[in-house]
């Protein structure tokens, strides 16, 4: 199978299992002889758009970096998995443009479900006005019109959304039925 770079966009609340999904999909796609990077939004936020903080004009930029580097990684042959909030759609548009083969997941959960599973505290803080501009409490999360897979982590052990989106995958011709290494 020849190696097909694409970009697999996970978007969804803070809490809704992006970078677990992420994490256990890595090994997974590995072993079906893809290359794999994970851009995750904690960590592009520290090292590749250090300074920027919350408002919509620097949660876009940061989001449009993660497109850029993800295009890039697909143009390579790279499986480019991304997993920041991505709240808002137009953004996520301009990122579908710049990458060839975007794949956009969008990882549901509940708002009560992504505060229960809140180990940091953010949600509470939110709550309490302590943080300001916080996705899905003071400031909008759009969900997709038309994201190629759906999962439902609230209810969707993390065995079935992984499956949901491999089968997608696999339909595509993106990754291997089989493990290859």
């Amino acid at each position: 199978m020849d190696n097909k770079g694409f970009t697999l966009w996970f978007t969804g609340l803070s809490g809704s299992g992006k970078s677990t999904l992420a994490e256990y999909l890595t090994p997974i796609l590995r072993e079906r002889g893809t290359s794999v990077e994970i851009l995750d939004g904690d960590v592009v936020r520290t090292n590749l758009s250090k300074g920027l903080g919350f408002s919509k004009e620097d949660r876009d930029t940061n989001i449009r970096r993660i497109g850029f580097v993800a295009g890039m990684l697909a143009r390579n042959g790279v499986c480019a998995i991304t997993a920041a909030i991505s709240p808002y759609r137009d953004v996520r548009r301009e990122c579908r443009a710049m990458c060839d083969n975007f794949v956009e997941v969008f990882v549901e959960a509940p708002l009560e479900v992504v505060e229960e599973r809140d180990t940091k505290g953010l949600y509470k803080k939110a709550r309490s006005g302590e943080i300001k501009n916080f996705t899905g409490i003071s400031d909008p999360y759009e969900e997709p019109e038309s994201a190629e897979v759906t999962v439902h982590t609230g209810g969707e052990s993390i065995e079935e959304s992984a499956n949901k989106i491999l089968g997608y995958l696999v339909e595509r011709g993106f990754v291997s039925q089989e493990v290859t290494v």
